[in-house]
């Protein structure tokens, strides 16, 4: 096992990089939180990719959100790769009494996380080989899904 590491970051490119770099090391399981996911670049080809490959291997993936409306309106390959891998994806919207949590993170095999720590800002960290990092966010994380409903659903009429 590596050593685990932790790097900071302030800048878009650079959360974008970290974020891609944990979607890579994913194997099993991934749990994303953000109120709407608009920087995660779930509509990008090169996220598409990683998240096939992902999930072709047999990955599940998390996904919880204030609101879907991003999603919905600017990511058709990720309602593509939901119509495809509606069987290993599920997505979640937060209860309305929950809309106050504004930090963003995403947890790969509870080894590997990158967080912004509000979801207004870009200052954040990524934790590489580390277990013990992850263990708040993913109570959080659990806490989160909770008190989520289903949403997010592709149907015959796109939606």
């Amino acid at each position: 096992m590596a050593e685990p590491s932790i790097q900071r970051f302030d800048t878009r490119a650079e959360f974008q990089r970290l974020l891609a770099a944990v979607l890579e090391r994913a194997q099993v399981s991934l749990e994303l939180f953000d109120p709407d996911f608009a920087l995660f670049r779930l509509g990008d080809p090169d996220v598409d990719a990683i998240l096939r490959r992902f999930l072709a291997g047999g990955g599940q993936l998390r996904l919880a959100m204030h609101s879907s409306a991003h999603i919905e309106r600017h990511c058709p390959r990720f309602l593509r790769l939901l119509r495809d891998y509606g069987h290993r994806i599920e997505c979640r919207i937060t209860h309305k009494g929950i809309h106050q949590l504004t930090d963003s993170f995403c947890i790969a095999d509870s080894l590997h996380l990158v967080r912004r720590f509000h979801s207004d800002h870009l200052r954040g960290e990524a934790a590489f080989d580390a277990a013990q990092e992850t263990d708040i966010p993913r109570e959080r994380f659990a806490a989160i899904w909770e008190e989520s409903k289903s949403g997010v659903h592709v149907s015959t009429t796109g939606l």
